[in-house]
């Protein structure tokens, strides 16, 4: 049996902490183990990926808009080709780097395979056992396949293998209605495939504020069909098409779909099963993600889990906060608590959507509706929003009835950028508003609709009445 005094499964955010662990314990002897390509979720097959696909098509909605603006330009041709094998080389590159580094690092023992628990503190790696007494389990996470009949036998993609797609699908059923199926139908339409998305859910983008859903439902309906609501009970093959059958499940009728390609996007769930962590005494939720305390210790002492392994919040730049909560917590014994009080996101279709903090419905659960305010602005009564003749879009800020910041929403051009002001305020100590109505924003910046969205401030229920009155004055 070997031993060691640290062993790392994963090779996502765990990586930020193996560096500075040697720096200051030279003579510690680590394991890391990745059953995968080494680099984590994020750069192999996750965000870095899908958004250097993802720029290009937002390119093409760009060039599209430029018609309105008096800018006559064509699109002569799209390569999927060349942007596919652009993805890929820069991909590859980087796992390659990684590769090199844990391969030929002196005081890392590098084992590209699966690990699993056979006893507490011992992993069977291999034909090899070994133990440690501190162990990080950064085990990611995998697609969630949901039981379609046929679905099995025909085939299908996922957010992982559509990266190796060589050819263009002429036609795309896109199964969810999250942000993997926003993204990717975004993508796949303006490649020029024929996209369907189809979400059991009654709300596109359920994760969304109501308002912020509907409009990116009307966005993206304009380029593809959205379904929501539609249950996927069956696929079977009809020639060279997969034909999809799903139940409306407002009336329960049956409606086929059918396309070259299908594309799962049902959202990710625990890898942890591989692991066996039973055997280990380490605790898991009933879908399988491990326990942590607010430390990020598992039910096993030193034992930690942060990333997608936890299950709290499946983003990168949560693992990477994470990483560095359990650097205080194993490593320097500080004792931190993890603070998850606004924990942003973007979705980046077109237009991109982001969001940190709590939704409205959640901030009136927690702070009731008289306690709450909510500002609202629309990018098109900016002058910058005016030039760029956008319509619709806009910033939702929820705040409580002393201006401190409870939460953020916005969709629009560069949403993902503005929202950064917001998020930064929030990691003060007050968490106060006041910063953005007293500073100056440049005149005739984008930056200006979010400090407009703080300037207004509404109660829940006349903020409501409002965009009635905004709807109706529209239609």
């Amino acid at each position: 049996m070997k031993k060691y005094d640290l062993i790392v499964i994963g090779t996502g955010s765990a990586m930020n902490l193996v560096g500075p662990i040697l720096q200051q314990n030279p003579s510690m002897k680590v394991a890391v183990i990745d059953k995968d390509e080494p680099g984590g979720i994020c750069l192999t097959r996750g965000c870095i990926p899908s958004k250097i696909l993802l720029y290009p098509a937002e390119l093409v909605r760009e060039i599209e808009h430029a018609k309105k603006l008096g800018i006559n330009v064509e699109i002569k041709s799209v390569s999927f080709s060349e942007i596919m094998s652009r993805m890929r080389s820069l991909i590859d590159e980087d796992i390659e780097h990684i590769k090199e580094g844990l391969s030929h690092a002196e005081d890392i023992d590098y084992y590209p395979t699966i690990a699993e628990f056979i006893a507490p503190y011992q992993l069977k790696v291999g034909d090899e056992i070994i133990t440690s007494k501190m162990i990080f389990l950064c085990t990611g996470s995998k697609s969630i396949i949901p039981p379609i009949k046929g679905l099995e036998e025909i085939g299908y993609h996922t957010s992982d293998s559509i990266l190796h797609l060589k050819m263009l699908p002429k036609s795309m059923i896109i199964i969810g209605g999250g942000y993997i199926a926003a993204e990717y139908g975004h993508f796949f339409s303006t490649m020029g495939s024929k996209v369907i998305i189809i979400g059991r859910n009654p709300q596109f983008l359920p994760q969304e504020e109501p308002e912020v859903s509907k409009l990116a439902k009307k966005e993206l309906s304009k380029h593809m069909q959205v379904f929501t609501n539609h249950e996927a009970l069956e696929i079977r093959l009809n020639g060279d098409f997969k034909e999809l059958t799903a139940k409306n499940r407002d009336n329960g009728s049956l409606v086929k779909f059918s396309a070259e390609e299908i594309l799962i996007a049902t959202g990710r769930g625990s890898n942890s099963d591989i692991l066996h962590p039973e055997k280990a005494g380490i605790e898991t939720d009933e879908n399988g993600w491990i326990k942590v305390d607010e430390y990020l210790e598992s039910s096993q002492s030193n034992v930690w889990a942060f990333g997608d392994a936890n299950g709290k919040y499946l983003f990168k730049h949560v693992g990477n906060y994470e990483s560095m909560i359990v650097y205080y917590n194993a490593i320097l014994k500080n004792k931190v608590r993890v603070d998850y009080h606004a924990i942003p996101s973007a979705v980046f279709m077109y237009p991109e959507i982001a969001r940190v903090g709590l939704g409205e419905k959640e901030a009136i659960r927690k702070y009731g509706e008289n306690n709450l305010l909510i500002g609202y602005q629309k990018y098109e009564d900016t002058a910058k929003g005016m030039a760029m003749d956008v319509k619709d879009f806009f910033v939702k800020v929820i705040l409580d009835k002393n201006q401190k910041i409870l939460g953020a929403h916005i969709i629009g051009p560069q949403a993902s950028i503005l929202i950064q002001e917001i998020i930064t305020l929030m990691y003060t100590p007050e968490k106060n508003s006041y910063p953005i109505n007293r500073g100056m924003h440049i005149h005739p910046a984008l930056s200006e609709v979010v400090e407009r969205a703080f300037g207004g401030l509404m109660r829940p229920r006349d903020y409501h009445a409002f965009l009635e009155g905004v709807t109706r004055h529209h239609h």
